[in-house]
């Protein structure tokens, strides 16, 4: 059973909130189009019911994530707590710090069972942000969460996905799992002058390791 959390979570379209993705830089800087990368195709999940991966390691014991690394895109980022905003929809990390990533403090953290939801922005007034390059990865890439207990939960991606605001699969991507899973999140398909980004890039990823 869902905790009441998880349940508000879902029901509200619990995404990146609107505000996160406005595209600020893109608009100052007078792009013609040019902007984050988008996922190819060839990283999506195959079509049909066994999307899903199975984790390959047992979860480990839960401990609050402090960092996250990317190493094929360049991330390497503090990670702080986020909750959910009055509308029931995701907070985002502060805008001002470029550098910036935040884990959903009222689900699992990263590399205990259930899944585990990274957010952050893809710019902001100054530039790219700390997710920019996320539509970027591909299957098979790493993903590493530092945790408060020392250790570092490794993960490998599953798929790259981009969702339209009003199509975000709630359930797939927030969904529980008796395995230890990630979601990295940030805003992205479509860009609007007036309105922003129109979706959501969602990372799929599955806990490999630790150490």
């Amino acid at each position: 059973m869902s905790s009441p959390t998880e349940a508000k979570a879902r029901g509200k379209g619990w995404g990146i909130a609107v505000a996160a993705c406005v595209g600020l830089w893109l608009v100052q800087s007078g792009s013609d189009g040019a902007g984050p990368p988008v996922p190819s195709a060839a990283e999506a999940f195959a079509a049909g019911p066994g999307w899903h991966t199975p984790a390959a390691a047992d979860p480990m014991p839960p401990s609050a994530p402090v960092r996250v690394r990317i190493p094929r895109i360049g991330v390497d980022a503090p990670v702080v707590r986020l909750g959910l905003g009055a509308d029931g929809s995701l907070d985002v990390p502060p805008a001002g710090d470029r550098n910036l990533a935040g884990w959903y403090g009222g689900g699992p953290p990263p590399g205990a069972r259930g899944t585990a939801i990274v957010a952050g922005h893809v710019d902001n007034d100054e530039g790219p942000a700390v997710f920019y390059a996320l539509g970027a990865l591909r299957k098979g890439d790493r993903v590493e969460v530092a945790r408060l207990d020392g250790r570092t939960a490794v993960f490998t991606v599953d798929a790259v996905e981009v969702y339209d605001n009003d199509a975000f699969p709630d359930a797939k991507v927030y969904g529980r799992s008796d395995h230890a899973e990630l979601r990295v999140i940030t805003c992205g398909g479509a860009f609007s002058p007036e309105t922003g980004y129109q979706g959501n890039v969602v990372v799929y990823a599955h806990l490999i390791g630790a150490r």
